[in-house]
């Protein structure tokens, strides 16, 4: 201890232990009231987004069709072959190698090729293109489609499909997204609205209990009569029971909230009451959007050109097919077993023509593909139609709804008008305990009234984004999601 140190006096020592039991006790606030932070809607829509079940699922079966696509692509993959076979027995001693690279065109139904092979030894005349010269052949070569094939394939074909494929599963993840996120939307707006209902309710029952307190004094006192505080206690009774009533609606909306709240390892997670916001969080749709925008039109879109290709691929199949090939080869080496006639290059030129007759399989798959585009192009424009009709009918709710809470706010407010004014009568003794209960009942129900015309009106907007896929509004990327 320093020498101009001292010990603290005992009350010193009572004063430290004091400041010391007080910052234990308000060490943990702040964390307890970031626990205890409202939960607002952005941060529902954020955890649906990245963990809902739909979506993931969704998610899925994009990478299903981008598997797809990566094996459709595996036709365009280029081979190597290579092939070798000696005569181990018999009279002839003749040994062979060739190898082989193939590879197909991306913008022709054709191929080119190059190799190289090599012999040594004596063969049979039936295989005497195997002779080679000494250091062997190297051979490149190609075949082109000039009709059929030529400006698609089935090679092609299916990349492209698999390409509407990837296009489709996208448009169908966006619109399982919206419709999540719609979903969780409202159950967030009805999870308020009865937290908030049930608060009203329960403030209703705290002041019925605190003037039972006080009339229970004024019985005693003989200022009222017994009968007063029998009236009390029943209608403690009948708002205790509206309060059962609305935690019970409380715990079904935080449950089924718990759908879209996870976290991040996705599990669910109930908020509890202390989460509840001050007031109902309105919603309005950020856009007002077009029936063009929907994910499921443009999905329509996707399917209708995948049927465009189905049809282009039978009208490739009804063109006869004229394929023109060339093939390059020089010998390396001296002169081997084959003689002369090997040395050199050597260049070849031929064209192949094959014509179907009846064309039946070709015809038939172009009257399938035709019929199928009609279909396609019929419900494309009945789903604008109906949505059209939807967006209409809704945005006539959201308005109808937003003037049903404006006259839901004025009526809650002069009903707590009333309600205090009759509270004050009642405190001078110049209003009975049946008026006064009748006007402060009115007032609670002119709240909850205005709760649910709120969540009404929240709710109508919900589904006007839902219905516009209004993304931003819903928590998503304004725009076809990667």
């Amino acid at each position: 201890m320093p020498p101009c140190a001292r010990p603290a006096s005992p009350s010193e020592q009572r004063v430290i232990r004091r400041l010391l039991f007080a910052l234990a006790l308000l060490w943990p606030l702040p964390l307890l009231a970031q626990a205890a932070a409202p939960l607002t809607l952005g941060e529902v829509l954020a955890t649906s987004a990245l963990q809902a079940p739909q979506i993931v699922e969704a998610m899925a079966r994009v990478r299903q069709a981008e598997g797809r696509a990566l094996s459709a692509e595996g036709a365009f993959d280029t081979v190597f072959d290579l092939d070798a076979q000696s005569r181990v027995l018999g009279y002839y001693s003749g040994t062979y190698l060739e190898g082989k690279a193939t590879r197909p065109l991306t913008q022709n139904g054709g191929q080119v090729y190059g190799g190289y092979r090599v012999s040594s030894g004596t063969f049979p005349i039936y295989e005497d293109k195997a002779y080679t010269d000494r250091l062997g052949e190297l051979k490149i070569g190609g075949l082109f489609a000039l009709l059929r094939d030529r400006a698609i394939d089935e090679r092609r074909g299916r990349i492209a499909l698999a390409a509407r494929d990837i296009d489709a599963a996208r448009l169908e993840r966006e619109m399982v997204a919206i419709g999540v996120q719609a979903r969780a939307a409202a159950a967030y707006q009805n999870w308020a609205a009865a937290g908030l209902r049930l608060k009203a309710y329960q403030a209703l029952l705290d002041l019925a209990e605190q003037r039972r307190a006080g009339i229970a004094r004024q019985v005693q006192l003989g200022a009222r009569p017994a009968i007063l505080l029998t009236e009390a206690d029943t209608n403690i009774v009948r708002r205790r029971a509206l309060v059962v009533r609305s935690e019970q609606e409380f715990g079904a909306a935080a449950n089924a909230l718990s759908f879209f709240f996870r976290d991040d390892n996705g599990e669910r997670i109930v908020p509890g009451p202390e989460r509840l916001p001050a007031s109902l969080p309105g919603f309005r749709p950020t856009r007002p959007g077009q029936a063009n925008d929907r994910p499921d039109v443009q999905t329509l879109s996707a399917r209708l050109a995948q049927s465009e290709l189905k049809l282009a691929l039978a009208e490739n199949e009804l063109k006869p097919r004229l394929d023109v090939r060339g093939e390059l080869s020089y010998d390396v080496g001296a002169t081997g077993p084959g003689g002369k006639s090997r040395d050199g290059e050597e260049a070849i030129v031929g064209v192949r023509l094959t014509v179907p007759l009846q064309r039946r399989s070709a015809k038939g798959k172009i009257a399938e593909a035709r019929a199928e585009i009609d279909g396609l192009r019929t419900r494309q424009q009945l789903v604008r139609e109906q949505i059209a009709v939807e967006v209409k009918g809704i945005a006539i709710a959201v308005d109808g709804a937003a003037k049903t809470a404006r006259l839901a706010a004025d009526e809650a407010a002069l009903a707590g008008d009333l309600a205090a004014a009759e509270r004050r009568r009642f405190d001078l003794g110049a209003s009975d305990f049946f008026l006064l209960n009748m006007r402060e009942e009115a007032a609670t129900d002119a709240r909850v009234r205005l709760l649910d015309a709120q969540a009404r009106a929240a709710l109508a907007g919900v589904d006007l984004a839902g219905a516009t896929a209004d993304r931003a509004a819903l928590g998503l990327p304004d725009g076809p999601l990667p």
